[in-house]
């Protein structure tokens, strides 16, 4: 904390924008890890081998009931969009699925960008106050009289150095947040991918096996 508090108070005007891109950068950060972590993420190969013996059972009343069961997670989202068109057409139901994927992609996707290019701003707007500092230094030694020379010179240097090293506080984490957020979107995404065209072939080859049926009962 001592060292926040004494970076504000000698590190110039730049600490400011530093200060506001960590709070942006932490309430989007927390908003995300909650959303990808707790809300839109699941056991994707647990929740598709229940789904899968219920389709196979013919039961897809049960199956659209276990999407409504786990409604915040965004694979169940998708994959009821394709149980609700099981007796439709193959054409229908991948419709319906690839619809539903447009849908929560964005959701899943939306503001993690942000992180990144926040974390190039703190280290960015970190070099500008460094440059500041620098100025300053400059400045002391070819102007400041003898007296004032050391004292600029000190504060200059501490303004360059409180900067840079507070926009990479800011940067570093921020970074790392990005890419704990974006790798589990992405295992979100692939879960989505693989298990929604498994769900789809599944429902084709039910409405194979009913025609079948159909077709030996006549």
């Amino acid at each position: 904390m001592g060292f926040f508090v004494n970076a504000m108070h000698k590190g110039g005007v730049f600490m400011w924008p530093i200060l506001l891109v960590a709070v942006f950068a932490l309430a989007i950060a927390c908003e995300r890890l909650y959303y990808i972590l707790f809300r839109a993420n699941m056991n994707g190969t647990a929740f598709m081998g229940k789904l899968q013996k219920l389709i196979m059972a013919n039961n897809i009343n049960a199956a659209i009931k276990g999407c409504n069961d786990e409604a915040q997670a965004a694979l169940p989202r998708v994959l009821k969009a394709g149980l609700t068109k099981a007796n439709r057409s193959d054409t229908e139901i991948q419709n319906a699925v690839e619809e539903a994927m447009l849908e929560v992609t964005p959701q899943l996707i939306k503001r993690t960008d942000y992180l990144s290019m926040l974390a190039n701003v703190a280290t960015l707007t970190g070099l500008l106050g460094t440059i500041q500092g620098l100025i300053i230094a400059f400045e002391a030694v070819a102007h400041a009289s003898a007296e004032t020379k050391q004292t600029m010179l000190a504060a200059g240097i501490s303004t360059a150095m409180f900067t840079t090293a507070s926009g990479l506080v800011v940067a570093i984490p921020t970074l790392v947040l990005h890419s704990i957020i974006k790798n589990n979107t992405n295992k979100i995404l692939n879960d989505i991918d693989l298990y929604a065209n498994r769900t789809v072939n599944l429902l084709a080859a039910r409405r194979r096996t009913l025609k079948d049926e159909g077709a030996s009962a006549k």
